[in-house]
């Protein structure tokens, strides 16, 4: 180190101590002063949110908060963890946003979770509790009086719509949780002349005092049952429907029927095995996964769309690099003329958005209507049925995704292209090589390394490219011997997505399972894949 460059840095560190010696200016004291306590307001804020969270009944919800916010305020508070302040973000963002829904689905799959079991048993038993209904014979009107600040309930009789009861003045503002109102015989104990009753509340003030008025239980003079609010018209005692039992059990109070809950099935079930709805989710094991394995009605049809799916995802790639490869290798001669407008007019692909290409091919592919048959007609008489042959159809989804994954290759290949010496191609000329040998020899081999992970990628998207299968064919034409409903252009995406939400009454614990499956087997091919180029590129 020179002389020069030594003075320089001595002036350099200088500069910086009489820096840091000077007075904190006003916006830094002001940052200074309202650190701690934004930070203590953000750590109220985030305990009053876990609480509420484990207060709604989801105490592991709950902890995964709590872990959350302690290590995010450990790592932006404490300055021990001033490194980790830059890392943070993005392993909070892969725990939250990939970590935690693969772990969820996993879990899913591993119960009965569907349309007959969403709740939890609790809930279950708590909405079995719940229902109940009005006695009939035993309803009575009502019509509700201001009565100054305040207002009073009047039951009328059915017959002639006469008062019979009137509550003492009640404040239904301030009313919070159920309110036990001891109602006066009109008969027995006339009104005071100094309280007469106004005109009744119409119907629009009437609903602005629903919910005041649903936490009222009415005493009636020598009665042993309250009356409830039925309606915006009606109060009337009301008879549950089942009581609970001391060790768990549920009985009916019309007939004294006992239901027990069944944690195999999920249902509360009498001795005589009938179940009540809804169900409740409980743990099955691996019954989701030995459905698709070993039950013949299902493990025939998903084979098939596994196979499929493969078939599918590898063509799609290994067509989509051939031509893809191929236009970037015509477009990097550069004798060609108008190269710029021929690499825009291929490029178009990639620009539209896919779900519009999709529904203007499901529109060209049209039997009767479309432009393909008509060309085809006109020029060889047939009218292929693309979407009602399993075979067709299949190629009919390659064809039409290869259109849409061709430009994507093309431009990787086109940067790729540029980086290999102009040398080797002037060597090889010498040489007396033609066109073909260096593609093959050159071109190819050189494209491929840099390549090899975005292929994989690509057959990854193409494994899962659930919107394909949606908009152009939908999974159809379907297996007719199946008893669940599969497509036979089906991928296990689309498969999957039919049994959760549409066909066979949104069954999420096996979509969860196959769901699990998926990841699985594109993790597995995708970790060969890449390990076999490794092994091809040493």
């Amino acid at each position: 180190m020179n002389a020069s460059t030594t003075s320089a840095t001595m002036s350099t560190t200088a500069h910086r101590i009489a820096y840091s010696q000077l007075p904190p200016g006003p916006l830094e004291k002001a940052a200074r002063l309202l650190r701690w306590p934004l930070t203590l307001a953000a750590i109220l804020a985030s305990l009053y949110l876990v609480f509420m969270v484990h207060a709604s009944g989801q105490t592991f919800w709950a902890l995964g908060l709590l872990a959350l916010f302690a290590a995010f305020f450990y790592v932006y508070v404490s300055k021990v963890a001033f490194a980790a302040r830059y890392l943070f973000p993005g392993i909070a963002g892969m725990l939250v946003f990939i970590a935690f829904p693969l772990v969820y689905t996993a879990v899913i799959g591993f119960t009965n979770y569907s349309s007959a079991h969403l709740l939890s048993e609790e809930r279950v038993r708590e909405y079995l509790l719940e229902q109940r209904d009005a006695v009939e014979g035993q309803v009575q009107p009502f019509s509700l009086h201001a009565d100054g600040a305040e207002f009073r309930l009047v039951l009328r009789d059915a017959a002639s719509g006469e008062p019979r009861f009137v509550s003492s003045p009640l404040a239904l503002r301030k009313a919070k949780g159920e309110l036990k109102v001891e109602m006066r015989d009109v008969a027995a104990e006339p009104l005071p002349l100094s309280s007469p009753l106004q005109a009744a509340l119409p119907l629009r003030e009437l609903i602005t005092h629903r919910e005041a008025l649903s936490q009222l239980l009415l005493q009636m003079p020598g009665q042993a049952d309250t009356l409830h609010y039925l309606g915006l018209r009606e109060f009337g005692p009301i008879r549950r429907y089942w009581e609970a039992q001391p060790d768990g059990n549920l009985k009916r109070l019309a007939d004294g029927q006992l239901y027990k809950p069944n944690r195999d099935t999920g249902f509360f079930e009498s001795t005589a095995g009938e179940q009540l709805q809804p169900g409740f989710k409980v743990l099955v094991g691996g019954q989701n996964y030995a459905r698709m394995l070993l039950n013949e009605d299902f493990r025939g049809p998903f084979l098939a769309i596994f196979s499929w799916t493969v078939i599918f995802s590898l063509s799609t790639v290994l067509f989509s690099t051939a031509i893809g490869m191929l236009l970037a290798v015509m477009l990097n001669w550069e004798d060609l003329r108008l190269r710029g407008t021929y690499r825009t007019l291929l490029f178009l692909p990639y620009a539209v958005p896919g779900f519009i290409s999709i529904l203007v091919f499901k529109g060209l592919f049209n039997q009767n209507f479309g432009e393909i048959n008509a060309i085809l007609d006109a020029l060889v008489g047939i009218k292929p049925a693309w979407f009602a042959d399993p075979l067709l159809a299949k190629i009919m989804l390659v064809i039409v995704n290869v259109w849409l994954g061709y430009p994507y290759i093309m431009i990787l290949c086109s940067g790729l292209l540029k980086a290999i010496p102009a040398d080797l191609y002037e060597a090889s000329a010498l040489a007396g090589a033609g066109p073909l040998t260096n593609f093959f020899k050159i071109t190819a081999p050189l494209i491929i390394k840099p390549l090899a992970p975005l292929l994989v990628s690509a057959f990854a998207f193409n494994f899962n490219n659930f919107v394909l299968i949606a908009l152009l064919t939908d999974g159809r034409p379907d297996y007719l011997s199946s008893k669940i409903p599969a497509g036979q252009t089906d991928i296990l995406v689309s498969y999957t997505y039919r049994i959760a939400f549409r066909d066979s009454g949104t069954d999420f614990g096996l979509a969860a399972a196959i769901s699990t499956l998926i990841f699985v087997l594109v993790a597995a091919m995708s970790l060969i894949n890449l390990r076999l180029m490794k092994k091809a590129n040493q």
